[in-house]
């Protein structure tokens, strides 16, 4: 259905995949999927965190790198001007809060620690992707609006192919959501369910003939 930003040219072409694909899972930690901390009440996160671990386990079977972000805060210095700084915190280095969600790490995995919203802003997220020889990154995690958001448009502007699993983020409400995923579908990323991204690379790691 064709709209302002269809007639303005927006999503005029697809991103596509690469040569070589990596995953970042940005910040499913028990800070924001379990736990009672307040934001860690989403059950939209939730359903998000439970069929990411059923993707991550496919694409971990096709040899994909995967990396996962977390954030904590040693002070208020670290913490700067974030609005949500009293739910935040709490986020610690050796608390809880601040570990990677079992049901989506395994120890093959890299985990990078970050403050800011996006997986790449001060860390070393780009220096491993290219490390591993990466041309594509397939963005999940939470929450859709902020953090995701973030990392998508910078893993855009490093010059990755970026691709989202639409199902396997989340936030604190389906609707920002949603609004998230047309809009960076319009401009940064191609949005995909998981099945379609490990139906795509499954296909392209098979033998030719």
């Amino acid at each position: 259905m064709s709209d302002a930003f269809t007639a303005a040219g927006y999503g005029a072409r697809p991103v596509g995949f690469g040569r070589k694909t990596a995953v970042v899972v940005v910040d499913f930690q028990l800070g924001f999927t379990g736990g009672t901390n307040p934001m860690a009440q989403s059950p939209h996160v939730g359903a998000a965190v439970a069929r990411a671990s059923e993707v991550l386990a496919d694409l971990r079977a096709l040899d994909v790198p995967v990396l996962h972000t977390f954030v904590a805060y040693r002070g208020d210095w670290e913490l700067g001007y974030w609005k949500a700084a009293g739910s935040l915190s709490a986020f610690t280095p050796d608390s809880d809060l601040a570990q990677v969600d079992p049901r989506v790490l395994a120890p093959t995995d890299a985990v990078v620690e970050k403050r800011f919203p996006s997986a790449f802003f001060g860390t070393d997220v780009a220096s491993i992707l290219r490390y591993w020889d990466v041309d594509t990154v397939v963005v999940m995690g939470c929450t859709s609006s902020g953090c995701v958001r973030a990392s998508i448009i910078d893993s855009f502007s490093y010059g990755f192919r970026t691709i989202v699993a639409e199902d396997c983020c989340g936030d604190q409400d389906a609707q920002a959501h949603a609004d998230n995923m047309r809009d960076v579908g319009r401009r940064y990323a191609d949005v995909l369910s998981g099945e379609e991204i490990i139906a795509h690379l499954t296909a392209a790691a098979a033998p030719a003939g």
